[in-house]
Parts: structure tokens; sequence; C-alpha cells
């Protein structure tokens, strides 16, 4: 049965006690079972495998995905399995209250690969995991603390749409109302496309075949899937049969141009537009098949000080990191804020009707199922408070502006959640580069301030605008206000207890000062920074690596030798031609209202990205975009059944099925083969 829902005319006429009236004799199902043990228990569990998956996609893309429509098909899929042994089927709210819970936990994984990273790779020592997951769990309460006084104005009184929240909300409706042949069809295509994935990570898994083969076969010589699709090719090449590829006599592997088999990436891509895709797949080949092989033929690119030439040793991440990284996260952040400032309605949107009488309400009639707002007013300052003084005492960020961020959290949450209301898109990007400007100006010497100010404003926005999108589906399925709240909580703990110890594991695995694994006595003398990027061609941690540039180049700019200590001349010109040309760009896609072609944060993208990974996206987004045009007009064929209802569940098996298995590989190659006396 459709959602009851006001209309446009209702929306702009009623009074928001006359709405909250109006949702509480129509839509509020109050005798309705919805947080209950086995959907906390559900979403739990959930959390934590999705948020293991989030790490492992955001250390390859610097991106958090949204899981809430995952959970939803996988929770769905799970009790109705259980139903048919005989235990009691979920409501619509339970299984609404586990996709809130485990899309939480998702989205605990954005500090580890963001700012966090940064700040380890910068002070070059590791974070206590104590501190790491302690400080992402208050920051992320500080924004279920700072959200619901919003979610009065945002969902209750204007019925903001929260596109991606609404989406999750009829797909539930859909499940329990329509046909329940739906919701299993989808599930079994996710698993369907989880366990083809997951097949071919297993048998490409060194870690994995070296076990079974030599442990459990007992064979002496090891093979396996090599993931490099180009393998044969140099295998060809050493022996002299073919020559090897190169690029203005740069060999191409050391630019990152060796395809390996990313059916994660693929996955990642069949959920982005078409020309987004298209666009990153053009700074691609802007940045590594000619700005790259240009850079070292000429000289640019160095490596401690030494000019790199074409016969040297180095890979991917050197020419990243010393030239390429540059002109990139110019065009990236200066097209993102471009974009931010060219739409001055979102800031100036975000506080209309903080003081309008219409909001305020005599008598509220949900004062029984709200979240009081005495919580609020008492716990940002308290959590607020906690979390400075964290920042202080362990981060060295001074009093005063760790206590200025707070006010400017308040802001830029208003604002994020405005642009998350009207396009499920949250700015953290911009936001995080306005804090981080900031801070770098006011402490200019101490980059830990400017990153862990920008960690703790970026975070609690976030966590805020994400919260309020996954309370939308329970608002409109008449869902208790305070459990989702609850909810919420318990997905914070399900994430940053999963991914905290996940990421020291998959990340930092031998480093001295790693207290989940063994120290490895080769990587003694090595930084933070070498140890995390050691294999950059597979988790290149972009959005850390941009993080810890802006700070660098913050820092050069108030430094005695100036930017030349940190960047080439040359990488300085192609920046600014970047930043001109991002800023053009996206000025212009603005103004012809995404029309236009170019989109200059996709470019960016694409070229502080792996080449490959950006492939495979490509590759991805190109499939499903092929498929939806042929079958999105054959409504009752399979292909449109399969390709167009139902591609967010394959690119989500996809993502999941080759991220679990790739994370069981790396667990396998820390703990198993050691034990097996097998480890390298």
């Amino acid at each position: 049965m459709p959602i009851q829902q006001l209309s446009p005319e209702q929306v702009q006429s009623m009074s928001r006690e006359q709405k909250d009236r109006w949702w509480l004799e129509n839509v509020y199902r109050g005798s309705m079972p919805q947080l209950t043990l086995r959907s906390a228990l559900t979403g739990f569990v959930l959390g934590g495998v999705l948020s293991a998956t989030n790490l492992y996609i955001g250390a390859k893309t610097g991106w958090t995905l949204g899981v809430g429509l995952t959970s939803v098909i996988l929770a769905f899929a799970v009790f109705r399995v259980m139903a048919s042994l005989g235990s009691r089927d979920m409501t619509i709210l339970e299984n609404n209250a586990s996709q809130s819970i485990a899309t939480a936990a998702g989205y605990m994984t954005g500090p580890l690969v963001s700012g966090i990273a940064a700040y380890m790779m910068v002070k070059d020592a590791l974070m206590p995991w104590w501190q790491m997951m302690l400080f992402n769990v208050v920051l992320s309460i500080l924004g279920v603390l700072v959200a619901f006084p919003m979610k009065r104005r945002f969902i209750n009184d204007e019925q903001a749409p929260f596109p991606e929240g609404q989406a999750c909300g009829v797909v539930l409706d859909t499940l329990y109302t329509g046909e329940s042949t739906v919701g299993f069809f989808k599930a079994k295509v996710l698993v369907l496309a989880a366990l083809l994935a997951g097949a071919l990570k297993f048998v490409s898994g060194e870690a994995y075949q070296t076990f079974l083969q030599a442990k459990v076969l007992g064979l002496n010589t090891i093979t396996w899937m090599s993931e490099h699709l180009d393998a044969w090719y140099y295998k060809l090449a050493e022996a002299g049969k073919v020559p090897i590829p190169t690029i203005a006599n740069v060999d191409v592997r050391k630019l990152g141009l060796s395809p390996t088999l990313d059916i994660a990436m693929f996955g990642a891509g069949g959920l982005m537009s078409m020309k987004y895709a298209a666009n990153m797949l053009g700074g691609m080949v802007l940045g590594w098949l000619i700005l790259a092989p240009a850079a070292i033929s000429e000289g640019w690119v160095m490596r401690k000080g030494v000019v790199l030439a074409t016969t040297d040793k180095f890979v991917y991440r050197d020419v990243l990191t010393a030239w390429v990284l540059w002109p990139g996260v110019a065009m990236l952040v200066c097209a993102s804020m471009a974009s931010f400032f060219a739409k001055p309605e979102v800031i100036i949107n975000a506080f209309k009707g903080l003081t309008r009488s219409k909001g305020a309400v005599a008598n509220d009639p949900l004062t029984d199922i709200e979240v009081p707002l005495w919580v609020s007013w008492v716990g940002v300052p308290v959590v607020g408070a906690i979390a400075v003084w964290m920042a202080h005492d362990w981060f060295q960020v001074n009093w005063w502006l760790g206590a200025l961020s707070i006010p400017l959290i308040i802001i830029l949450t208003l604002i994020a959640v405005n642009a998350t209301a009207a396009t499920s898109i949250t700015p953290t990007g911009s936001l995080s580069k306005i804090t981080q400007f900031t801070f770098g100006a006011l402490d200019p010497k101490h980059p830990q301030t400017n990153l862990m100010t920008s960690l703790m404003t970026t975070e609690v926005a976030s966590n805020a605008a994400n919260l309020l999108m996954d309370i939308k589906p329970g608002y409109m399925l008449g869902g208790k206000p305070r459990h989702q709240a609850w909810g919420h909580c318990i997905g914070i703990i399900a994430g940053a207890a999963a991914s905290t110890p996940l990421f020291f594991i998959l990340f930092l695995n031998g480093h001295k000062d790693n207290p989940f694994t063994s120290a490895k006595p080769e990587l003694a003398n090595k930084a933070v920074e070498d140890v995390l990027l050691a294999d950059a061609s597979k988790f290149p941690f972009p959005s850390a690596v941009q993080w810890k540039g802006i700070s660098e180049f913050i820092g050069g700019l108030t430094g005695d030798a100036g930017l030349t200590k940190i960047i080439h001349p040359s990488a300085l010109t192609a920046m600014a031609f970047a930043a001109v040309l991002g800023i053009t760009f996206e000025l212009i896609r603005v103004a012809r209202k995404n029309k236009f072609p170019i989109a200059p944060v996709a470019i960016g993208l694409g070229m502080v990205l792996p080449p490959d990974s950006t492939f495979w996206m490509f590759l991805g987004a190109l499939f499903f975009f092929i498929m939806g045009r042929i079958y999105k007009a054959r409504q009752a064929s399979m292909g449109n059944k399969l390709w167009v209802q139902t591609h967010e569940p394959i690119c989500a098996g996809l993502i999941a099925g080759a991220a679990l298995i790739g994370i069981g590989d790396i667990l396998v190659n820390v703990f198993v083969l050691p034990a097996a006396g097998l480890g390298k």
C-alpha cells in the first residue's frame, strides 16, 4: 500500500504541531515491535560486517558507501528464512531498526581512512587503538546529539526528502506490503553476486592458496591466479619474446598501468553515473598517461630529494606523492569549494527557520516518543567538552582552537544536513577543507591542529546528516524516534569495535607499535606512511593522502623554505592551472544545472586514484549503463528485473563478496600462515 505523506500544499500551510498530530494519528505504529533484541543483534552483526567492507573500499577509494539498502535486503532475507523454520517474522520497523544500526556502523570507517590516517602519517606515530576508537565514538555521539533538534525542523516540519533515505523507506514498504518474492529475488541476486566475487578473490588470494595447497593438500609447489591480468605478457617479456610497454621511456608498471582483477571496484563503478565515471577515466588518462611520464622524463619527480630517472626503481606511489597528487588535489579541492560556494542558497537555507515561530510547538504531541531536546542542550556541551579535552590531551590541539571548533560544528552541520536533505550528498570534502584551511591559518606551525579540528567538524557534521537520512524511512513508516536514536548509538559502537582493530591488522601489520600483530624486523625503521602505503596500488588511501597534502601545503606556505621544499616548482605551476580549470569548469557546470559534460571533481579524483581502480570503476559504470539502456523500456523482461530493478543489490554483492574475502586473505596471511609455519 502507498506510504501516507502530506501534500506539498499541506507542508506549506500546516503548522508543525498540526503535522505532528497528523503523523501520530495516520502513520505512527506505536505497538509494533521496533528496537527488539533480535533487530539490535541483527543490525550489530550486519553493521560490523558491512563496516569492514566500507573500510576496505574506503582505503581503496576514499569513499564510504551507504549500506542501508544492503542491510535491509539481507535482514529481510534472514528473517524470512527463519520464519519458514518457525520463528516469528521480523516486522517492517524491526528491519528498519536493523538497517539504521548497520548504516551507522558503516559510516564509522570514514575518519579512519581520512583524517586519522593522515594524522599518523604526519606525526609518524601510531595512534593508540583505544584513543582512536574512543575519539571516533565521542565525535559520532556528538553528531547524534546535534542531529535530533534538527530532526524536528528538517523531517517533522519541512518534510525534507532525504532521497536515499526515502528510497530505503519505499523499498521496505515494497518488501512488506507487496510481493515477498521481490525481496527474495533481490536477496538471492545479492548473495550470488557476492559468491561470484568472493570465488574470484579466493582463487587469486595468495594466502588462501598457500595454506590450502601447502598445509591441506601437502603440495610442494604453490600456484594461484594472478590478480594482474597482464602477468602472462610480462612472462613473455622476461623471456625476451615481447617488448616491455613504455610511455616516454617509462615502464608502464611504474605508473600503475598494470590492470588487476578488481571486482569490488567494478561494483563501486556500477553505483555511479556514467558521466562521473567517464570523467574519472579522463583524469586517469591525463594524470598517468600524459602528465606523469612527462614529469619523470623532465626530471621533475623526486624521492627524498633525489631526482628519479626513467631507469631507476620506483613505484606508482613515488610518482603520485611527488608530483601527480598536487594538480589532482588542486582540481578536486578547488572544484569542490567552487561548487559549494556557487550555491549560496544551500548556506542561506541552512539557517532559515531557526527562529521562525512556525517551528515552535506549545503542546508537543510527540513528547513521549521524541528524543527530549534537553538531552541535546545538556549533551552537546558535555560531550563537546570531552572531545575538546581529547583533542588537547591526546593530539596537542590548543584549548581555545579546540573550543572554537564546537560552534563551527553547529554551523557546518546545518549546511551539511541541508545539502543531504535535498540531494543525499553530504559535502564532507568541501566542509573538511574549510576547517583545515581556517585552523591551518590560525595555527600553521602545528599540522595536528588543522587535521584533528577538521576531523572533529567533518565527522560530527557527516554523522548528523547521515543520521537524519537514516531516520527518514523510520518517519515514513511510523517508527519511534527514540528507538532510532538508540539504534544509531548501537551502530556507532558496532562500527567502532569492528573497524578499529581491523584497521591495524589490515594496513599496519608488522609495525612495531601495532598491538594486534607481531612486529616484523624489516619494518623496525620504517615510517608509518611507508607501512600504511606499502601496497599503494591496492590501498592508496586517497582521502588520507589528500588531507596530509593539504596540511603540508599549509605548512609550506608559512615555512622558512617555502613550498619548493615539498613540491617541485613544476608541480606548483600544474597546481595553479588545475585550480583555475577546476573552478572554471565547476562554475560552468553549476550554471548549466549539471548539463555540462566535464566534471572537474571526478577528473581530479581520477588523477589521485590508482589507474586500475579507476579503470574498473569505469567498466562497472559502462556495463550497467549499457544494460540500463537496453532493458529500461522492457518493463516485463528478466533483463529489466535483473539489470535495472536489481542493479544496486548486484553491485552491493560484488563489493561485499570481494571485500570480505579480500580481508580474509589478509587475515590468513597475518595469523594463520605464521601459526602453520608458512609465514614469510
